[in-house]
């Protein structure tokens, strides 16, 4: 429905709820306000409406928001990593003994799309253990398995054709697909993790979108955790403009016509125009942080953590900082 390009639910509630002035039919949101200003919202589609109008499959898309993650310290670090894992752990199959497969999905080598690499080599993998010993649970592990397949670029190989492979012969119970996003607002890159249980479209955040990779490519649940990490040019310049209007109307003591009018014009027709002038000269330009090589080795720490936490029973925030730092 929305022109406007962003891989986060919460913004895609956004754009309608400023068009509409209505809540989306068919989607419940609800939010909390967690320690350290870490701001939780929970967009879930219920129907079919809810679905087509939001462009997105059916389920639970929660954001966990952090205002400072760009320039976390120790204990902001800590807290999001417990409410991701608090919210992870929410989502997980309600049986006694889990198998999971975390996949890292992205390139080594374009550090905005590494996340899901570095995710993976901080991530406690223990199916190895489990086989070795001959053992199907554990009071304090579960079977936790980990790898990262690389970009068709790279490989010349389907993302997904990789990964259902693997998936079909490990057997896991459950995927966490990990991977970079892009926003619509320069504010929410690299301070939002977005988990969603309806899977996730390998690239789609650098604008290379490969087969989807969901419950019913691969046969069992996947949960999808992503960090939006870019924007695109069109994105950077309307958010841009809409601050420089903001500061000029602010010292100005008559509101022009000009002011008026961009002020009347929704969100997707601004981003539209945008694109239109920025076409001759490469509209299609990805921007990322400054200083996104320590942005993207902070955010995979805490992931990384609340995937460990999450999967493993015996495993807490403690243990996680000791031994896996």
């Amino acid at each position: 429905m929305f022109q406007v390009r962003t891989d986060l639910a919460v913004e895609t509630r956004e754009l309608y709820k400023e068009n509409k002035q209505q809540e989306i039919p068919g989607v419940e949101v609800e939010k909390d306000q967690m320690e350290n200003e870490i701001e939780v919202t929970r967009v879930k589609i219920i129907d079919e409406q809810g679905s087509q109008l939001m462009g997105r499959a059916k389920g639970s898309y929660i954001t966990v928001e952090a205002r400072g993650l760009k320039n976390a310290d120790a204990d902001l670090k800590d807290s999001v990593s417990k409410v991701l894992a608090k919210e992870l752990a929410r989502l997980l199959p309600g049986k006694k003994s889990i198998n999971s497969l975390v996949v890292g999905l992205g390139n080594w080598n374009v550090t905005p799309d590494a996340l899901g690499p570095h995710v993976i080599s901080k991530i406690l993998v223990t199916r190895h253990l489990f086989k070795m010993y001959n053992k199907t649970e554990d009071s304090t592990m579960s079977s936790v398995s980990a790898f990262s397949p690389g970009v068709m670029g790279t490989t010349g190989i389907e993302t997904s054709d990789i990964i259902k492979g693997v998936v079909e012969k490990s057997k896991p119970d459950l995927v966490l697909a990990i991977d970079a996003l892009a926003s619509r607002k320069m504010e929410r890159v690299s301070t939002t993790i977005q988990i969603s249980t309806t899977g996730i479209s390998p690239g789609s955040g650098v604008g290379n979108s490969r087969k989807q990779l969901d419950e019913k490519t691969l046969g069992i649940p996947v949960v999808a955790i992503g960090v939006p990490t870019v924007v695109d040019a069109a994105t950077m310049t309307n958010d841009t403009i809409g601050m420089v209007v903001k500061a000029l109307k602010s010292h100005s003591e008559k509101d022009s016509q000009f002011f008026k009018l961009l002020d009347n014009m929704k969100e997707e027709e601004k981003y539209e125009l945008i694109k239109e002038v920025l076409e001759p000269y490469g509209a299609n330009v990805i921007v990322t942080t400054k200083g996104i090589d320590k942005i993207i080795t902070d955010i995979s720490q805490i992931i990384a953590n609340g995937i460990n936490i999450a999967l493993h029973p015996g495993i807490d925030l403690k243990d996680v900082n000791r031994y896996l730092n």
